[in-house]
């Protein structure tokens, strides 16, 4: 795989796979590489240094395999690490290389979906805690009033194969009731975690259907696609096989089982270890 010049993804488990899908169907000839920190995940609660420590450590790896662009698809890395890879790791040692998330793509457009002027976000306590979206939105959306509500337990709920339980349409019902207890004018509402979208049913099933839910795979991309479009000296390093591999940093088989869902086809990876705990 070295020969070609694949687009990496990475993410901290499996949620960065609804992403990747929008991705694939946007720019299908594109080849890319997977790769899901799962041993180690979640990275929602996890300080900022280790993951820092944890997505650099993942992004050297995909660099390795001949990446020229990773996309850091984990709302909690592009939160809490990706600022300080752009600006201190990648010119010293990666000059010739680019790394994206979701963040800053996605703040770019939110507002435009909000009649009110009032956006609710649910994310991990990480994402939550950085305040990184209420800083990206301010830049483009400066009269946005934004409200954010942390969901801690979503995740752990949704890689556990408890996504239609009863117990997880309380624990949603509880967090929405806590987010429109800031602002009963909200009325855009973005998933700001990239496992959320698997239970978009729950979800809407707890709101009034006015509430518009904002998922950002597509978004993201989209925003891709006109990257590329403006900066040709990345684009024509990226080779056009078609291909899709996938890495995990824990067990194959139970990766492949709960991948599969959130990709929406068969997946078949291979194992790579970290040393780091």
């Amino acid at each position: 795989m070295t020969r070609n010049k694949p687009i990496g993804i990475f993410d901290s488990g499996y949620g960065g796979l609804t992403v990747f899908r929008d991705i694939v169907k946007l720019l299908p000839e594109f080849d890319y590489i997977y790769l899901g920190d799962n041993a180690r995940a979640p990275y929602g609660n996890r300080s900022l240094a280790t993951v820092y420590e944890y997505t650099w450590e993942a992004i050297q790896w995909l660099f390795r395999q001949g990446c020229p662009l990773i996309i850091v698809a984990c709302n909690t890395a592009s939160a809490k690490a990706l600022r300080s890879i752009q600006q201190l790791n990648l010119p010293n040692t990666y000059p010739d290389r680019r790394v994206l998330g979701v963040i800053r793509p996605t703040a770019e457009v939110i507002g435009d979906y909000s009649s009110s002027g009032k956006l609710g976000i649910l994310a991990t306590t990480g994402t939550v805690n950085s305040e990184s979206y209420l800083i990206e939105i301010s830049h483009f959306f400066p009269d946005l009033q934004v409200y954010q509500q942390a969901c801690p337990l979503w995740v752990p709920f949704i890689e556990d194969y408890m996504r239609h339980g009863d117990d997880l349409d309380s624990i949603i019902r509880r967090d929405l009731a806590e987010l429109f207890a800031q602002d009963t004018q909200i009325d855009t509402i973005l998933l700001a975690c990239t496992h959320y979208p698997l239970i978009l049913d729950r979800i809407k099933a707890a709101l009034p259907p006015h509430i518009n839910i904002i998922v950002q795979g597509t978004i993201v991309a989209e925003s891709l696609e006109n990257y590329l479009h403006r900066h040709p000296e990345i684009k024509s390093q990226l080779s056009t096989t078609g291909s899709r591999l996938f890495y995990t940093t824990d067990d194959v088989a139970d990766f492949n089982a709960h991948a599969t869902l959130f990709y929406g086809e068969p997946v078949h990876s291979a194992h790579i270890h970290f040393t780091t705990n």
